[in-house]
């Protein structure tokens, strides 16, 4: 079983890249801001999801007892406009197809790693002609793998999910802030400013504070 090769076409819907679904399902102005406005900030875990990935994001397959592993593989739906790389699928002999994605942190199940390994099963499915109906993150964290089921709760997620993140392709709309615990964990708070953002007060007083009144009034006309 080898993966196929994509042929596109001038009709292709507006390709949506299989991590912005997954920073969408944790906040959409993160995404916003990697999508439109090309920004990303690395913290300590970021780094240590980087440093994870090197080995798993260098193309390649190899072969152990009735498994097949290819690395790095490029995978698509042509009929979602899904796109995007898998770290790890395994073509087991028995004939199933199954994308295991890494993540350096711990697992949180319905999570939206969740969301990111299902749609690369629905792109596996497309590409393979055959059911794809679970998935696996491993945890390095954790240290194990946890099991996914792809079921149809699940792949409605994706889709609406993957029909959010196209419309802010289209429009270029940059969510507001979500400014709540999510913030603590994201790398991009600094640049994001949502606690700053989501008080109308507090950012109508910082521009005071930058700018001169006049100023803030011609803006504003």
């Amino acid at each position: 079983m080898t993966a196929p090769s994509r042929q596109c076409g001038e009709d292709d819907l507006l390709q949506v890249p299989l991590s912005a679904l997954e920073h969408y399902a944790y906040c959409p102005r993160q995404s916003g801001l990697i999508l439109l406005e090309d920004a990303f900030a690395d913290d300590a875990a970021t780094v240590r999801g980087t440093l994870l990935h090197e080995r798993v994001d260098t193309p390649g397959n190899r072969g152990r007892g009735t498994v097949r592993t290819l690395h790095a593989l490029p995978v698509w739906h042509d009929g979602h406009g899904l796109t995007g790389i898998c770290d790890t699928v395994e073509l087991h002999a028995d004939g199933r197809v199954l994308p295991v994605e890494h993540k350096s942190g711990r697992y949180h199940p319905g999570g939206p790693a969740d969301v990111q390994v299902a749609a690369q099963a629905m792109c596996l499915e497309a590409m393979f002609h055959r059911p794809v109906p679970e998935a696996v993150i491993y945890s390095a964290a954790d240290r194990r793998r946890h099991p996914v089921t792809v079921d149809e709760p699940l792949r409605t997620r994706v889709l609406d999910l993957t029909d959010r993140v196209r419309d802010l392709l289209t429009t270029h709309h940059l969510p507001a802030p979500v400014a709540d615990g999510r913030c603590r964990r994201c790398s991009m708070a600094t640049g994001c400013m949502p606690h700053l953002l989501a008080d109308t007060h507090r950012y109508r007083q910082a521009l005071t504070d930058l700018y001169r009144l006049d100023d803030l009034q011609d803006t504003d006309a």
